[in-house]
């Protein structure tokens, strides 16, 4: 009898690491060949962010920023200043929640929040890389009009961000959301994706796209 062939290791691993008072779930993703990282929507809480990389032997190379909201992004200029890595996201559209970080830190209580101009915007369609792997960039307003989604396809993994939640969707109500947007962007640009796909939002437990489509009550299409 032949020896079987041994799986392929992942390519990607992530943890998630809730940061602030919102209980925001910060995700570090890494290529498993590298052990190049990303921190996605580092909101707050940095010295442990970093201790994190350490912990799992990892090199700090990007910034991911999903949208412009205070709890995603309002530790990603000190994170910047402390490592020199580069922040990606949102899409510019999110301009204005970015100048909006120190007020909303004020209000919140988050003091040293800063705001920050990303050295690249995302757009639709782009791909960002994280060592030798690559992850696809979906546009999904409806939240906000920036939001961006980080998509793995070969793991079959997504950070939402704040578009949709297990059980649940994101706000629509902030200025500049839109319900109509956000429906649409969950429909039209995640569901395709598959029903097998994984995916970390933007606060609370992990869900797939399969399972929200059969019981979620804002874009439940029970299709699965």
């Amino acid at each position: 009898m032949d020896d079987a062939i041994p799986a392929a290791p992942p390519a990607i691993g992530a943890v998630i690491a809730p940061v602030t008072p919102l209980q925001q779930n910060c995700t570090i993703v890494w290529c498993n060949k590298t052990k190049k990282a990303a921190i996605i929507d580092p909101g707050g809480e940095m010295p442990r962010l970093l201790k994190a990389i350490a912990d799992q032997g990892l090199t700090l190379e990007k910034i991911w920023i999903t949208h412009g909201h205070l709890d995603h992004a309002g530790a990603a200029a000190a994170l910047q200043a402390a490592t020199g890595v580069p922040i990606e996201g949102p899409h510019p559209d999110d301009q204005f929640w970015i100048d909006d970080i120190p007020e909303s830190g004020a209000k919140y209580g988050l003091t040293g929040a800063q705001s920050f101009t990303p050295d690249r915007w995302l757009h639709d369609g782009d791909v960002v890389t994280l060592g030798e792997t690559q992850f696809e960039v979906l546009h999904c307003p409806g939240h906000t009009p920036g939001h961006v989604v980080f998509f793995h396809r070969e793991s079959r993994f997504a950070q939402v961000g704040d578009v949709l939640f297990k059980g649940s969707i994101g706000r629509s109500d902030f200025p500049k959301g839109n319900y109509n947007q956000l429906i649409e962007s969950i429909t039209t640009k995640l569901w395709p994706l598959g029903n097998d796909v994984q995916f970390v939002p933007g606060h609370g437990p992990m869900s797939t796209f399969g399972a929200e489509r059969k019981s979620n009550p804002f874009v439940g299409d029970f299709a699965v």
